[in-house]
């Protein structure tokens, strides 16, 4: 990842509703949820959620399918382990010891 890119992708979930709307997505993955029920379970509107769900797409960070009548949004996983490695890429000066706590926390997650 460029630095470039994840600094577009932070910059995404640097506000409250897009930071939840990304971790909500990530909790609903691998069948992703509709741009309306999104809006419903986070109680945003609907129009200011289709603002903070093109802001997403646009960083990178969620993809989206139309289904019948539906747009299916899904966080990208793939942007999300980007981002994460970009971020720890030079951690700890190369002493996988100082890292293992980090790795250990994100390991049962996965």
């Amino acid at each position: 990842m460029e630095s470039e890119s994840a600094i577009s992708a932070l910059g995404a979930l640097a506000q409250g509703t897009r930071l939840g709307v990304f971790r909500l997505l990530v909790r609903h993955e691998p069948d992703g949820l509709a741009a309306g029920e999104v809006a419903r379970q986070l109680e945003v509107p609907q129009n200011t959620m289709s603002a903070h769900l093109a802001i997403l797409a646009r960083a990178g960070l969620v993809r989206s399918e139309r289904h019948s009548r539906s747009i299916i949004y899904r966080a990208d996983l793939d942007a999300l382990r980007g981002l994460m490695l970009f971020l720890v890429h030079d951690c700890c000066a190369g002493s996988a010891e100082l890292c293992a706590p980090l790795v250990a926390e994100l390991a049962p997650c996965c």
